[in-house]
This record gives C-alpha cells, sequence and structure tokens, in this order.
C-alpha cells in the first residue's frame, strides 16, 4: 500500500512539473493545448474515497492555475473530471473485470477500454476548460475544435507515458 501512495505521489509531482513547465507553453497552431496532468487523476486507484479524488483533483487543478496565472479554469474542469470519475470507471473499466482494478492503465484493462475512458474524461476537462477560457458561444467551433485537437493529443502523451514509465507488474 506505501509503494502505492508512494507511486502516486511521484507521478503526481511528475506530471504536474511536466505540464507548468513545458506543455503550458506549448500552443499547437494556436488550438492545441496539451493537459497530460489530467493522467494522474485519470490513474488514481479506483477504490479511492471520492471526497478525497475531488479533493486531490482540485488541488492539482489549482496547482497549475497558479504556475500559470489562471483565475480557477483548472481546478473547475479538474473537479468535474474526478466527480465524472467516479461514474466512469465502474461503468467503462470495471465493467467487464472479475478481480477488481487497482490503478486504471492500459496494462490493467484493455488498450479500448482505458482509451475510451480516458478521451471521454479527457474531452469533457477540455470542453469546459476551453469554454471557461473563451466563454463566447459566437465561438463554440473553436471550442469544439481545441477540445478535440487538444484531447487527442493528450490521449498521445498518455499513451507515451504509460509506455515509457509503467510496468506490466505495477499495473
Amino acid at each position: 500500500m506505501k509503494r502505492l501512495i508512494f507511486r502516486n505521489i511521484v507521478r503526481f509531482v511528475a506530471l504536474i512539473a511536466i505540464q507548468v513547465v513545458v506543455l503550458n507553453n506549448v500552443y499547437l497552431g494556436g488550438f492545441v493545448s496539451p493537459m497530460i496532468y489530467l493522467l494522474a487523476i485519470l490513474m488514481l486507484p479506483t477504490r479511492l474515497n471520492k471526497n478525497l479524488t475531488l479533493v486531490i483533483a482540485f488541488a492539482a487543478g489549482m496547482t497549475v492555475d497558479i504556475f500559470c496565472n489562471m483565475l480557477g479554469f483548472h481546478a473547475c474542469a479538474a473537479t468535474l473530471v474526478a466527480f465524472c470519475r467516479v461514474v466512469f470507471a465502474d461503468r467503462i473499466i470495471t465493467r467487464n473485470e472479475t478481480s477488481p482494478i487497482m490503478v486504471p492503465s492500459i496494462y490493467a484493462v484493455s488498450y479500448q477500454y482505458f482509451l475510451y475512458y480516458a478521451a471521454l474524461l479527457t474531452f469533457i476537462y477540455t470542453f469546459l476548460y476551453f469554454t471557461l477560457q473563451i466563454f463566447s458561444f459566437a465561438d463554440m467551433w473553436q471550442i469544439l475544435l481545441s477540445s478535440v485537437l487538444s484531447t487527442l493529443v493528450s490521449l498521445i502523451l498518455y499513451i507515451v507515458w504509460q509506455l515509457l514509465f509503467l510496468h506490466k507488474k505495477q499495473a
């Protein structure tokens, strides 16, 4: 149990550092803003207390907001994802599994279930984030385009992260 807690803390620190130092300065074509720190929320243990999950997500989002001089956009979107994660983790990740999944990853469940789970929650995150950032329904196409492209780039980064730093035996 202590190893699981330690791994989650290291994952949070590393992903938030990558987000703040590198990815917040990357805007591909003005539409894409990758959000890799969200993977830390998506990979929280499924049996974690729901209230603690919300607090952790809010703290992670607020940390990114503080380093980006934002007004709580990341915190709001990350908290919504943590709220939705509880429902989607049960319905998507643990649907066909006989044994409980401790940490959702591409190694713990099949690729398609994890990608569906991550894509859905990342799209919810990016859609709310860009809606708050742009805050105009006149630019709905820009919000949708930015959300879809950012979700796709974020999914690629999730897969690369897990292939590089997560081993089958850890999942």
